[in-house]
This record gives C-alpha cells, structure tokens and sequence, in this order.
C-alpha cells in the first residue's frame, strides 16, 4: 500500500515541478499525457482497496460466543486500519484533485475557443467527495438497517437488496440465498449488511441448510451487534445451534439475547427456546 500511495503522490508532485518553470514550452499533449499518469495512479490506489479473499482464523473453534467475541475483536481491528486508510487515500485525492484543476485551467488556456469561466469546479477523483466536516444523512433505509451515523449506502446497493428480498418473499429460497450472499460480497460493511446476513440465514434455514444457516446468523449478529436486527439474529442463532444438537451453546446463546436486549420483544422467543431445551 506505501508504495502505491507514494507513487500516487510522486506522480501527482511531478505534475507542477517542470511545468512551473517550463509551462510556455509545454504542448497540449504533454498536458494531456501528465493528467493520464494521474488517473494511472488513482486506479492503482482503488485496487488497493479491494479484497483479494475471505479473512481466515476468525470464529472457528471455542463456543459460539468467543467466536462471537473473535470476530468483534477482528472487526474493530479491521475498522482501525480502514480509517487509516481512508485518511491516506483522501489526503491523495484531495491534493490529485486540485492539481488535476489547475491542468484544466492551463489546458483551457491552450485552446483557442476554450472560456475559463465556464470551467467549474473540478470533479473530485474517484467520484466520491472527500468530507472535511460531517456528512449528510444517510439514505433513507429500511428499519433494521444501519443508523444515520453509520456507512451510507453504495450506489445500487439499495436496488440489489430488494431484488434479493424480492426472490425471498416470492418464496425463491435457493436463489434468495445465493443473492444475498452476492450481496454481502459486493457491499462488505455496507448499512443493509447484517440485514442481508439475516435474510440469507432465513433463506438457508427454509432449505434445511441448518449448518449455514447458523453462520448466517453469526455473521448478522456480528455485522452490527447493537443494532435492531441484532436480537433477532442472536435468537435465530441459539434456536439453530439447538437443532444442530449443540444444547449447551444454545442455552448459553439464547440467554445472551435477554441479557444484552432486555427490552426486546425476542427475549420472551428466547425463553420459550430455552424451555423446549431444557436449559438450566
């Protein structure tokens, strides 16, 4: 990642040093040339953000609560290095940003009919405003989603759920879950991510795919662990881990629900739970 980002901001540093001294010598081509060397090392940047495979070690082995209690400690890790690198990547972007405006402002001036008035502002990189303050609200969201402090939805996140919701409620179990396990692939962390984990388990357990089913859960109860689906998900969780004959991490699992959400209408479902396994 260093490197890349270095070679970002040498990249976007290279482009006001010979030009400073040399801008009457320059042709609309080398300007030209200079702003695709810039947008090579914004994509190069991009790519670095993206996954190159599922995490390992994390929530295997233990009780369904330390795995619980692995995979938060794993994920506030994971959301330290993240704001780190969104700061560095923003720092870039900003800079690139205006170095690309000031090229448009000179290349403007090479060109016989252009108006620099007309110009603007210039587009930030990437397409994305880097916030130097707090941000608006968050997209309207279905009610278990994410609160408005949370990560704002992608664009075309919102349209993938409901074409997945959609297969669920038309009672297409196998393609619902296979959606929204696309889903979470393409939108990780998104605000409808411990929704679209939930649904998936739903759609897995209608299968008798109780195994799954149970990680789906996990994953949902994991995704966002104070949020409204959370009690639901720790419930589905302890009922699947009893159908799959483990009693004592049930017990202990659907007893975390009214513990951790006394108020929640899924703690009487928990107890009920409770009863049928006997738990002491």
């Amino acid at each position: 990642m260093r490197k890349v980002l270095m070679a970002g901001v040498a990249a976007a540093m290279l482009l006001p040093g010979g030009m400073a001294t040399a801008q009457d010598a320059e042709t609309l081509a080398d300007i030209r040339q200079e702003l695709t060397v810039v947008f090579v090392e914004i994509q190069k940047l991009r790519r670095e953000l993206s996954t190159t495979g599922a995490p390992g070690g994390v929530g295997q082995g233990g009780s369904a609560l330390q795995r619980i209690d692995a995979i938060e400690a794993e994920l506030q890790r994971l959301t330290s290095k993240t704001e780190e690198l969104e700061f560095r990547i923003n720092s870039v972007v900003t800079d690139g940003t205006n170095r690309i405006g000031d090229l448009e402002f000179r290349l403007c001036e090479l060109e016989p009919d252009c108006d620099i008035g007309q110009l603007g502002d210039t587009p930030t990189l990437g397409g994305v405003e880097v916030e130097t303050a707090p941000g608006p609200a968050a997209p309207p969201q279905q009610d278990n989603a994410g609160g408005g402090d949370g990560p704002q939805m992608a664009m075309g996140e919102q349209a993938d759920f409901d074409r997945a919701k959609a297969a669920f409620d038309q009672g297409n179990f196998a393609e619902a879950a296979q959606a929204f396990a696309n889903f979470t692939e393409t939108y990780p962390g998104g605000p409808l991510s411990a929704q679209a984990h939930f649904h998936r388990g739903e759609a897995l357990a209608q299968q008798g795919e109780n195994t799954t089913a149970a990680r789906a859960y996990l994953e949902a109860f994991s995704s966002d662990q104070d949020g409204p689906i959370a009690p639901r998900a720790l419930l589905r969780l302890g009922e699947k881990l009893g159908d799959l004959g483990q009693t004592q991490e049930a017990c202990v699992t659907l007893a975390e629900v009214g513990a951790r959400f006394p108020q929640s209408e899924a703690v009487m479902m928990a107890e009920q739970a409770r009863a049928r396994l006997s738990c002491p």
